[in-house]
């Protein structure tokens, strides 16, 4: 089809996950081919839903969404579903086609190269870091060659060769695609629009333009009803002060009374509802564990994956109470499994201080029971709070209303997240180890979080790509696991 026809559209389309959550409220908007446009909005906002929507994966409850005639859909979503786990990458890619694809190696070799990634076929998607799932994820969806391209949090877990591998791939892309992100700077390099969905009203905004272009376009349209509401209440208060006056002159003055009545309730019909910010989450600390002290962990060895094979390092780090210690590296080098070992305790060339509490943040959520409703979660990791004090708790990372009865596996990833902070806040650990604690958290919500972590006054092992983020927090040490 031409570029510059719609390639798709929502026409009054609602959608609800139950009686008391709607999700979409007869949202209209159009998709153009060949455009290149950002999804936004605040976490559990509904983005991955409207995906779903337009892959077929879910139907509307009411109007129609219309792609046109013969377009094909991929979506690469925001983690590898846990059925598919135990798969190997060949299989993987081929459970992407409705039907066998003969001779698929070569068509798998030219994905992988173009997001960067030498895989072995026959390697178990388990086994495959976190931003080499992430690369997966984004293969299998070129793989089908779609006219619509829908990315999920494409970013995550992804380091600073793979975001630039991906930021080109789609500048020089030549179809359709849609991209859910809350990264601006990634988002900026080659977006034409911005589809903004509003959590509190249930619609999509359009805006052309990107991120920074929707933001100038807010601000101008809250500053536009706001002179508007202020300069009708202005009248409002004019015309009740005359209109009181009229009503007491009796006889026909109440008619000029009423007329002026009338007026006023226009006016106030007519004022605006200022377009409301996403919610941020309220300002946290992440208390200490109480009578920590000396040496809590020291690192004298540890093992990376170079070319495929496993390599023993000798290392030289001692962390005491205050103390921050940032990993860094390329996908795949080792730093999951390393973290992952010192949180288990089980690192053959690490020690940690006995009856220090350990506080884990993973990337893919695993230490979470996705069983459990957020509260069962929340109750599980503290015994002195009350009922009324984990409500308050969740309340400040937005677990509110009925997501603090809803199980975690029905939960957004963003939402996930939130969960994950708020348990560590409850901890009270003595030694916290982050693995990329930004992926799929609303962009609002990172100062704060940035800002808990470098309060946070026990020792603290991070992994992040994200260089704006570990920019705002103290950090002591480096551990470079390439050298």
């Amino acid at each position: 089809m031409n570029s510059g026809e719609a390639i798709l559209r929502f026409n009054k389309v609602s959608f609800a996950r139950g009686n008391n959550k709607p999700i979409l409220n007869e949202v209209d908007f159009s998709v153009k081919c060949g455009s290149k446009i950002t999804l936004m909005g605040q976490n559990g906002a509904g983005k991955s839903t409207i995906f779903q929507l337009i892959s077929g994966v879910l139907t509307p409850d009411s109007g129609a969404v219309n792609l046109a005639a013969g377009v094909s859909v991929a979506m690469a979503r925001q983690v590898i579903s846990r059925d598919m786990l135990a798969l190997t990458a060949r299989d993987f890619f081929q459970s992407c086609f409705k039907e066998k694809v003969y001779d698929i190696d070569p068509k798998i070799d030219e994905v992988l190269e173009i997001v960067n990634l030498a895989a072995d076929k026959d390697k178990i998607i388990r086994s495959f870091s976190g931003g080499q799932q992430a690369r997966l994820l984004l293969a299998s969806a070129i793989i089908q060659n779609p006219d619509l391209l829908l990315l999920d949090e494409p970013t995550n877990n992804l380091d600073k060769d793979g975001i630039a591998y991906l930021t080109k791939f789609l500048i020089d892309y030549r179809k359709t695609c849609l991209v859910i992100s809350h990264d601006a700077n990634f988002l900026n390099a080659f977006t034409h629009g911005v589809l903004y969905l509003d959590v509190f009203t249930h619609k999509i905004e359009q805006y052309t333009g990107d991120y920074f272009d929707l933001l100038v376009d807010i601000s101008a349209r809250i500053e536009r009803e706001n002179r508007k509401n202020t300069q009708l209440a202005k009248k409002i208060i004019e015309n009740k002060e005359k209109m009181n006056y009229f009503a007491q002159k009796g006889g026909k003055m109440r008619l000029v009374a009423k007329k002026m009545r009338d007026e006023a309730k226009e006016m106030e019909e007519a004022k605006v509802d200022v377009r409301r910010e996403d919610k941020t989450i309220r300002s946290f600390i992440i208390p200490c564990q109480q009578g920590v002290g000396g040496e809590i962990i020291n690192i004298t060895s540890f093992s990376v994956v170079k070319n495929h094979k496993i390599t023993q390092r000798k290392a030289d780090i001692s962390l005491r109470k205050g103390e921050r210690l940032l990993l860094v590296g390329p996908n795949g080098i080792g730093k999951t499994t390393l973290l992952e070992s010192l949180a288990s305790a089980k690192a053959k060339g690490a020690k940690i201080s006995p009856d220090v509490k350990i506080g884990y943040y993973r990337q893919d959520f695993s230490t979470l029971n996705f069983d459990d409703t957020a509260y069962q979660s929340f109750s599980s990791v503290t015994e002195d709070c009350s009922e009324e004090d984990i409500r308050s708790m969740a309340a400040g990372f937005l677990i509110t209303g009925d997501l603090i009865y809803a199980k975690i596996g029905s939960l957004s990833e963003g939402q996930k997240g939130l969960v994950s902070f708020a348990r560590l806040v409850m901890q009270k650990p003595g030694l916290l180890i982050l693995d990329e604690p930004t992926n799929h958290i609303n962009f609002r919500h990172l100062p704060v979080i940035a800002s808990a972590l470098n309060k946070y006054e026990g020792a603290m092992i991070l992994v992040s790509h994200i260089p704006e983020f570990v920019g705002q927090i103290r950090i002591d040490q480096i551990l470079d696991l390439s050298k």
